[in-house]
């Protein structure tokens, strides 16, 4: 007897051999003949397997009948091939074991359809529904896929820190940690307290980035990716921002902004064939009920080379192109998604590579180019998502590094250690960072980033 998934039942079944398969129900049908059919699922593909369950059953008269959709259970029976629509594989069952019963009046995935929204009030049994199965499904192959890229190309896998006490872009939307009771000092307001009296003795955060703690290893080690969680405390209630979220940033050294727009092509192209070809399934699926457009751009994104763009040429597509667009285009100002999309949407009908953009709106780690004016950077954008890798050569040069600080008012006391980085033995090196959920988005068509992160946190929001 052999425990079999649903996928294997289904993709590799041994007819005439007798298995096991557990999971959860989706469906019961009732027979006037004396026997149920019982579809169950168990996450391992989109495709239920049904199971014949007859009246001799001992149990079939105070249990199976009794089964709900949510209900968990084991069935032990023969694979046989299917007469039924839509199927060419059942399982006989010889045997039922119920794990445990499922009350449909107050299930709440009981309805055929419930709204995303409603979903996210019961996130930790979203993951039962067909869409959110199959959302876990490509997260999972998209992580996996992304280990596999950079091992194959040499790169070391760093852990870098989740509390840090650099800001890294500067923009001053960290969360901070302390141990202190915050509501002791609302109820007794002339209590003063040191900054030696928290637990760090220092101004400590929640990581917005790992790219400064991985620079220091790329310039020893010489290429190196972490993948982990971030943290944002930007209060944008938005479809498109998470106050956690999961990031992706390579570091390589003695690389320069080509090498690293270069990098970043390769690693979204093979992401997005890795899941192609592992989750034809999840993404037909999505293509069928989410986006009809999300094949084509898949397999476009694949087969089609990124446009190279500078940010000023940018700018002077979107002036010419005569678009109302909601926010205003002007050479010194960031672009919006609005502008992103039409780019590469509307005028190219690519992904599109951003470079060059200038200084003002960059953080002090980038590398100042020649005309003073812009700096060694890019935004890959992609069409449906908009910007989705962020990166930049990074300022190697001391001096130039310390005019940069001194305009951003950061203070070069709390980086000495980056500063070491360009005393001893300095070299031009490169990096960026991917949003992870916008790449799960780019592949499943969801339009919400809430919608694809197990347990979304945002705004007045960290509950299941």
């Amino acid at each position: 007897m052999t425990n079999f998934s649903v996928k294997s039942s289904l993709d590799s079944p041994l007819f005439g051999k007798t298995v096991v398969v557990e999971g959860w129900l989706k469906t019961r049908r009732d027979s006037k003949g004396g026997f149920s059919f019982l579809e169950i699922n168990d996450g391992s593909c989109l495709r239920n397997l049904q199971i014949v369950a007859d009246k001799s059953l001992e149990n079939y008269d105070a249990e199976v009948v009794n089964l709900f959709p949510g209900a968990s259970l084991k069935a032990t029976g023969e694979l046989l091939q299917s007469s039924g629509a839509g199927q060419n594989v059942e399982l006989r069952a010889t045997k039922i074991k119920v794990y445990g019963f499922c009350d449909p009046t107050s299930y709440p995935l009981q309805k055929q359809r419930v709204s995303f929204e409603k979903l996210r009030e019961v996130s930790h049994l979203r993951a039962r529904t067909n869409t959110f199965g199959a959302v876990t499904r490509v997260r999972s192959a998209l992580s996996f896929a992304t280990h596999q890229f950079f091992q194959n190309k040499g790169f070391c896998y760093l852990n870098t820190p989740i509390i840090t006490t650099s800001d890294c872009e500067g923009a001053g939307d960290a969360f901070h940690l302390t141990t202190i009771d915050l509501k002791s000092l609302i109820d007794a307001p002339n209590v003063r307290i040191k900054a030696e009296d928290d637990f760090f003795d220092l101004n400590a955060n929640l990581t917005v980035s790992g790219q400064l703690e991985a620079e220091t290893y790329a310039c020893a080690v010489g290429k190196v990716y972490t993948f982990g969680p971030t943290f944002r405390a930007e209060n944008s209630n938005t479809s498109r921002h998470l106050a956690e979220f999961w990031m992706i940033e390579p570091e390589i050294a003695f690389a320069d902004l080509n090498d690293d727009a270069t990098l970043a092509e390769e690693f979204v192209k093979y992401l997005v064939s890795y899941v192609r070809e592992n989750c034809s399934e999840d993404i037909a699926f999505f293509d069928n009920r989410i986006d009809n457009s999300l094949c084509q751009r898949l397999s476009d994104t694949t087969s089609t080379d990124f446009t190279r763009v500078t940010y000023t040429e940018a700018i002077e597509i979107l002036l010419r192109s005569n678009t109302a667009f909601e926010f205003p285009v002007d050479w010194g100002t960031d672009l919006q998604s609005e502008h992103e999309r039409f780019l590469t949407e509307q005028e190219f009908k690519s992904a599109v590579i951003v470079t060059d953009f200038p200084k003002e709106i960059k953080p002090f780690y980038m590398r100042v180019n020649d005309d003073n004016k812009t700096v060694a950077s890019m935004d890959v954008l992609l069409p449906n998502i908009g910007e989705i890798i962020g990166g930049s050569q990074r300022e190697e040069r001391m001096d130039i590094l310390k005019k940069r600080m001194a305009e951003l008012k950061q203070k070069e006391d709390e980086y000495w250690w980056y500063m070491d980085l360009r005393r001893f033995g300095t070299v031009p090196h490169a990096g960026f960072g991917l949003g992870f959920e916008r790449i799960v988005q780019f592949c499943t068509g969801m339009a919400n980033i809430r919608d694809v992160i197990p347990y979304p946190r945002t705004p007045k929001n960290a509950k299941f």
